[in-house]
């Protein structure tokens, strides 16, 4: 029973500061203009601490708080955040997180996955952009040489992803490894 409560006390620690990193990271990066999300490095640090499912519950219950609080279209982005939680507690369980060069194999996965995720939000919602500069371009670009539009959404939003996701398990990585042993352990434990 202890263990039980343990955890249970862990994860309702863990969640709301997950949350917060993802809060911050993309509030930061909208109010800076960056060409980038930065709004899953809590979902992938909660994933790597906790597993799959806490990942991607943090990652949604994030889209949720933002799209109250700043901009509603965050909301259905919660798939996708659901998606990479799942995707990076899945890798760290497969040691995909043990050093830099398979962190960076992890964050070009759930870059893919992401895209693959929210391709589909942004054809049914925004014909097919991300409202990412460097995304749109590419996408205008593509739809001017004749090319359809699920295709160039899906550059579109890679091209945005690549660097984006792996950015963020650089820093989630980065964080994880400075983390005090005894915490990684206790996480450890209860999986």
């Amino acid at each position: 029973m202890a263990k039980s409560s343990k955890l249970t006390t862990m994860i309702i620690v863990l969640i709301p500061v997950a949350v917060g990193i993802n809060y911050a990271g993309k509030f930061f990066a909208e109010a800076l203009k960056l060409p980038l999300w930065l709004d899953s490095i809590g979902t992938v640090l909660a994933a790597m601490l906790a597993g799959p499912i806490v990942g991607g519950i943090s990652g949604a219950i994030n889209n949720i708080i933002y799209g109250l609080t700043v901009g509603p279209v965050s909301f259905i982005y919660a798939l996708t955040s659901v998606g990479i939680g799942i995707v990076a507690g899945l890798l760290y369980k497969a040691k995909m997180f043990e050093n830099a060069f398979r962190a960076l194999i992890s964050g070009l996965i759930i870059a893919v996955v992401a895209t693959v995720i929210s391709v589909p939000i942004n054809v049914i919602f925004w014909e097919g952009q991300t409202g990412n500069v460097w995304g749109d371009a590419l996408f205008a670009f593509l739809r001017s040489k004749n090319i359809g539009i699920w295709l160039a959404s899906f550059f579109d939003e890679l091209v945005v992803d690549l660097v984006d996701k792996v950015f963020t398990v650089f820093i989630a990585y980065g964080i994880f490894r400075a983390l005090p042993k005894s915490l990684i352990y206790n996480f450890r434990q209860e999986q």
